[in-house]
């Protein structure tokens, strides 16, 4: 079993729109998947919305036992984060949690870079 955090703009589960940017998404899908199946799908509410520290929603995804974690984008810092904490980083989603899914176990969204937004306002 692998669990995904994916960034989130509301709780409509695998039709929920994915969030630009990770740390100012107001849920986060977590889905439980077993090889290409889903197997369970929650929506929890990101704590740190609209605000957060350099740290505090990274440790938030590590700390409900995701693996993966998937959003548009995230500043090089968090991914920094992700990384010390063992989790997979991976940018470019876009559209629906299901279409997320379907590229990231494809492995079409694997790779994860700093968003050029997040570069501008000191996160990069």
């Amino acid at each position: 079993m692998t669990k995904i955090a994916i960034a989130v703009l509301d709780a409509n589960g695998l039709d929920a729109q994915i969030s630009p940017h990770f740390g100012r998404c107001p849920y986060f899908a977590l889905v439980e998947v077993d090889g290409q199946e889903v197997r369970a799908v929650e929506t929890i509410t990101n704590p740190y919305y609209p605000s957060h520290e350099p740290g505090q929603v990274p440790g938030f995804i590590h700390s409900l036992g995701a693996q993966v974690m998937l959003a548009g984008g995230m500043g090089g810092r968090a991914l920094g984060f992700f990384q010390q904490y063992g989790i997979e980083p991976a940018t470019g989603a876009a559209g629906t949690v299901r279409a997320a899914l379907s590229r990231y176990l494809g492995g079409d969204l694997q790779s994860a870079a700093p968003c050029t937004e997040s570069v501008k306002h000191g996160h990069g």
